[in-house]
């Protein structure tokens, strides 16, 4: 059961039609609120490798009725590894505690297939591909945007959702660079980590690669000897980490894969590499992308507001926003503003939580001293910690308080965010469904 919002609706313009864009644009949906989505590619490129799906997802993945399908879709995620080239173990993750506490398993998916479920939440008349975004406008009270083919589309709110090279983004920053009105680190080019080359293997056979049949198996990550490479495999996903990105701008996909085909892995029967895989993977599967982290000042600007980068952040970002449109009182650019405060304060945290937690990731993989005394460390951490940490994480389980809540699985109840409240008060108010 949802309740659509009071008229007149605001219609809202969405670039990107990533897991984030996808995502809001099924939410809006769920609530009769009119939008379209902008894509600059011409059609739905299965790219990426796999990705987790957890408590942090369950909620907001249950009320879109899509759990059954990510269930039936992915493979269970019990544990993981980091080891050496040597097989030696460096780190061990249990995940059950996750599952215990929330209540709902822990899935390893293809990337493309969550593309794909989300993908059947949105009409097809509501996704417009080959419609790159030229410029940006606002005036009368509306935003505008004109795309490649030179059509003009107008809306109330405009979403970036279109990544860390959001051509929203850019535009948005030039505006406020001229009227002096964005900060200076937001001016700065945004620092790169490493670059990663990722695919998806043809269907393996249990006979070479007996993990496959072992429900409980990990995912494994292998930390390169002397080398600035880590790769990681999951039931015929593949990613591979390259931590050198001082010559992104000379590679392809194909030349790295060239250069890591000899990297070892612990797939198969032990004695094979990642050239194996390689071998079993369509070209037009692979792809090389760059990672690069950095928090943003600027979240919005009038009418214009953008979701993080990162499947997870901008998912959460996408679901906070949901929460806010549903519950505007009108088209304004106060009102609207209002709600894009409210947004970013509501984010900031944890988006700042996970930025530090990626970073002492990629510290605990590094050469450093301070990687190796880390990596030693973390051995040894405790296991009232690790649960610990796995329970302030399973705290943040966003939903849409304008659909159906979903009842706790677990002995840990999600505490509701703030945009989460204010839509299902406003959501009781409507329909008269009180919530316990």
């Amino acid at each position: 059961m949802s309740a659509t919002v009071a008229t007149p609706r605001p219609h809202v313009l969405i670039v990107g039609a990533g897991l984030g864009g996808l995502l809001l644009g099924a939410l809006l949906e769920r609530c009769n609120i009119p939008y379209t989505i902008f894509e600059r590619a011409s059609s739905v490129k299965p790219l990426g490798s796999a990705m987790v799906v957890a408590g942090q997802l369950m909620p907001i993945i249950e009320q879109l009725g899509l759990f059954e399908q990510v269930a039936a879709a992915g493979k269970r995620l019990h544990s993981s590894l980091m080891v050496k080239e040597n097989k030696e173990i460096m780190l061990f993750m249990n995940f059950l505690p996750s599952e215990e506490l929330s209540g709902y398993p822990s899935y390893i998916i293809s990337r493309p297939l969550l593309y794909d479920l989300f993908l059947s939440r949105v009409p097809a008349h509501k996704i417009l591909f080959g419609k790159r975004v030229l410029t940006i406008a606002e005036e009368d009270n509306k935003v505008k945007i004109q795309t490649s083919d030179k059509v003009v589309y107008e809306g109330d709110i405009l979403v970036g959702a279109d990544g860390a090279y959001s051509a929203v983004r850019q535009q948005l920053y030039e505006r406020l660079k001229k009227q002096d009105k964005l900060p200076k680190s937001d001016q700065e080019d945004l620092p790169f980590t490493c670059t990663c080359l990722v695919g998806q293997t043809v269907p393996l056979d249990p006979k070479d690669f007996p993990q496959l049949s072992d429900p409980t198996h990990p995912f494994v990550s292998t930390i390169g000897k002397d080398k600035p490479y880590t790769s990681s495999k999951v039931a015929g996903e593949q990613s591979f980490r390259n931590l050198d990105n001082s010559e992104w701008e000379a590679h392809a996909a194909q030349t790295m894969a060239d250069e890591t085909r000899n990297f070892p892995i612990t797939f198969g029967d032990g004695s094979l590499t990642l050239g194996d895989l390689y071998d079993k993977t369509p070209r037009e599967l692979m792809s090389k992308v760059m990672l690069e982290e950095k928090i943003f000042k600027t979240w919005h600007s009038g009418r214009t507001v953008l979701l993080g980068d990162g499947a997870l952040t901008a998912m959460h970002d996408a679901i906070a926003l949901a929460n806010l449109i549903y519950t505007l009182p009108s088209n304004t650019t106060e009102e609207i503003e209002k709600i894009f405060k409210e947004y970013q304060t509501e984010r900031i945290p944890p988006t700042v939580e996970r930025h530090n937690g990626s970073q002492m990731m990629s510290k605990l993989i590094s050469k450093s001293l301070f990687g190796v005394i880390a990596g030693r460390l973390a051995k040894y951490i405790p296991q009232w910690f690790w649960r610990y940490y796995i329970k302030r994480g399973l705290l943040l389980r966003p939903w849409a308080g304008f659909l159906k809540a979903v009842e706790n699985k677990g002995p840990l109840a999600a505490v509701p965010t703030p945009s989460t409240k204010k839509a299902r008060e406003l959501y009781s108010k409507r329909t008269g469904v009180q919530f316990v």
